[in-house]
């Protein structure tokens, strides 16, 4: 319960103050009668009406402050919310070429991409994502879907070897963005990890850029892998021989694409930092929650001016019937 005028409360003060007074002014106006012995006044009493004649006094007090909480109209209040939630579409491009078994992250590259990346599905639950993979071709592992379940089998069937070899980053972006195009979100994005360079494909990745530019699609674009050269497990006829080879990321390429989408372009160098890369573009891409309240308010005052008068009628009707002091 709220109320419209909160201060008239402080009128409440005063009914302890004529409570005080009341009680002075009874024992002041009635006097004593001194007497040698009670013996005489035994087995007199005063009767109902001598102790029912304070309850006058009661049923004002209590129609004044029953009036001042009228006055300063008391309101419940009803209210609810109705939640809408726009989430975003979004669109993981993965590499899943040969050079991702390499093992400067741990276990290796394409372990630990799909392992942040189902973190980061995990954390949105109200947007639509896909999954495309690409090496020397692309694929549609998943189209988008609000059911994450199965998307995250998708991924988990993810692996290099499954496409023919190569880095086809324009035809992997490509694949991403006619998954996209046709979507009603106002937000639309693409996130795209390699660890290469384009070298499989007709079209290239600044291209593919321009086109998800066209559409309104945002990238992130991430490249994956250490700095120099990266332990990569290489099978011979004696079994598998750690080598050292090239880390070989087109990273001026991949920072224009991110920059012609008004996207950001990030470096992951171990596990650490692609983690700290999803959970940057997880903040980035915020899913936008509306909330309309609605109120409805209703007087309450009206009950408490009835009992005033209640107690006001009553105490008028004692004072000149049961309760009367004059003939």
């Amino acid at each position: 319960m709220t109320f419209v005028h909160p201060n008239f409360l402080f009128f409440l003060l005063l009914v302890p103050l004529l409570v005080g007074w009341y009680i002075y002014r009874h024992r002041k106006i009635h006097p004593t009668l001194l007497l040698p012995s009670l013996k005489s006044l035994n087995g007199l009493h005063g009767g109902v009406r001598v102790y029912l004649r304070h309850l006058l006094f009661v049923l004002r007090m209590l129609a004044l402050s029953l009036l001042i909480i009228a006055i300063a109209r008391p309101q419940t209040t009803n209210s609810w919310s109705k939640d809408s939630v726009e989430g975003i579409d979004i669109v993981m491009a993965l590499d899943i070429s040969g050079s991702m078994l390499a093992m400067d992250l741990q276990p290796n590259r394409i372990e630990a991409a799909m392992n942040v990346a189902e973190e980061f599905v995990n954390n949105r639950p109200n947007d639509n994502i896909g999954l495309v993979v690409f090496s020397g071709e692309s694929f549609t592992m998943c189209p988008l879907t609000t059911d994450h379940a199965v998307l995250l089998n998708r991924l988990n069937e993810s692996k290099v070897g499954l496409l023919e070899d190569g880095t086809a980053i324009g035809l992997g972006v490509t694949t991403a963005v006619s998954r996209l195009k046709e979507s009603k979100a106002k937000s639309k994005v693409i996130i795209l990890l390699t660890d290469g360079s384009n070298n499989r494909g007709d079209i290239t990745p600044k291209m593919s850029a321009q086109l998800a530019q066209t559409f309104g699609i945002r990238m992130y674009t991430i490249g994956v892998g250490t700095q120099g050269e990266a332990p990569y497990p290489v099978p011979t006829a004696f079994g598998t021989r750690i080598e050292n080879i090239p880390v070989d990321i087109d990273e001026p390429t991949m920072k224009e694409m991110a920059a012609m989408t008004d996207g950001k372009y990030f470096r992951a160098v171990d596990n650490r930092s692609l983690s700290a890369i999803y959970r940057e573009i997880d903040q980035l891409e915020k899913t936008k929650l509306s909330i309309q309240n609605f109120q409805i308010k209703h007087e309450e005052f009206w009950i408490y001016a009835f009992w005033a008068l209640i107690c006001i009628l009553l105490e008028f009707i004692l004072r000149n019937t049961y309760l009367r002091t004059n003939p």
